[in-house]
């Protein structure tokens, strides 16, 4: 007798972009695809006097403060207590700037004064706007998982970020069993994805070594380490212990607690919310 149950097919079900790295960005219904990224994300990085990456990890400030694309690829940034500011694209003929992206030095170009005047003032500490030129050449995926010639923006150290509802879902259901529940369910926000997948097994993705979204192809590089960023409401900046607390007890990887996995593009093209989610190998086919 036939089934009246619907079986969904994986999907895409949503996309993120985030113009400046540590800065709440936007969830367009369609993205292209570049070598490096999602286009547009992540060119613009705040860095200290010293050149190394400032991000929520050192101020759950950044959190509340937003960043929006503008057509020409400067950003519109917002702040709360703070009147918005537009930022146009900086001229690399003018001269570049070291800046250090966890480890790895890499030349950026540095953003107008005002820029590094209205973040300073926002965060009461003395920080610059930079912004990547040439992603093409400007800064190399780890070697470790890379194949040659592939680079990354100012992204932690991939392209892309995936995540999944089902996982999210039961990472829910776990701080709900635990000692923190008050905390929960957490939106997935907290993990600052680039594409969301609907449709799948919770975890699945452990296993992934090749997926499609759409006609563009990926390669599942490693598992995603998470840090103190996850605990912080990005709404508001404020941090709890949810969900590394959890993480720590379920989803271990050597020294990381991990949810979600980095991505490089193995073609180009544009994302599309609604596209369909295919596995093109697993990790036991590789």
């Amino acid at each position: 007798m036939p089934s009246d149950e619907v079986t969904s097919q994986p999907a895409l079900s949503s996309l993120h972009l985030y113009p400046v790295k540590a800065l709440a960005g936007s969830a367009p219904a369609s993205a292209v695809v570049e070598p490096w990224g999602l286009a547009g994300d992540r060119r613009w990085m705040l860095a200290d006097r010293e050149g190394k990456a400032v991000t929520q990890r050192q101020y759950a400030a950044l959190a509340p403060a937003s960043a929006a694309l503008l057509p020409d690829g400067g950003v519109r940034v917002s702040a709360p207590g703070r009147d918005p500011l537009t930022v146009g694209v900086p001229d690399p003929s003018a001269g570049t700037v070291a800046v250090d992206v966890f480890g790895t030095k890499v030349d950026a170009v540095p953003a107008a004064p005002d820029a590094d005047a209205w973040f300073s003032a926002y965060l009461g500490a003395d920080v610059r706007l930079v912004h990547m030129d040439d992603p093409a050449r400007r800064r190399p995926v780890d070697p470790a998982y890379a194949r040659e010639g592939e680079t990354v923006s100012f992204a932690d150290g991939f392209p892309l970020l995936v995540t999944t509802t089902a996982s999210l879902d039961a990472l829910n259901a776990l701080i709900a069993a635990g000692d923190h529940a008050d905390e929960g369910p957490l939106p997935m926000e907290r993990f600052r994805p680039s594409v969301v997948v609907d449709g799948t097994e919770a975890w699945e993705e452990d296993r992934w070594a090749r997926i499609a979204i759409g006609d563009v192809s990926f390669r599942v590089a490693k598992p995603c380490g998470r840090c103190v960023v996850t605990t912080t409401d990005q709404r508001t900046g404020v941090r709890g212990k949810e969900p590394l607390r959890t993480l720590s007890r379920h989803r271990r990887l050597g020294s990381k607690v991990i949810f979600g996995q980095n991505l490089v593009p193995e073609t180009t093209g544009t994302l599309r919310v609604g596209d369909p989610f295919r596995v093109l190998a697993t990790r036991d086919d590789v």
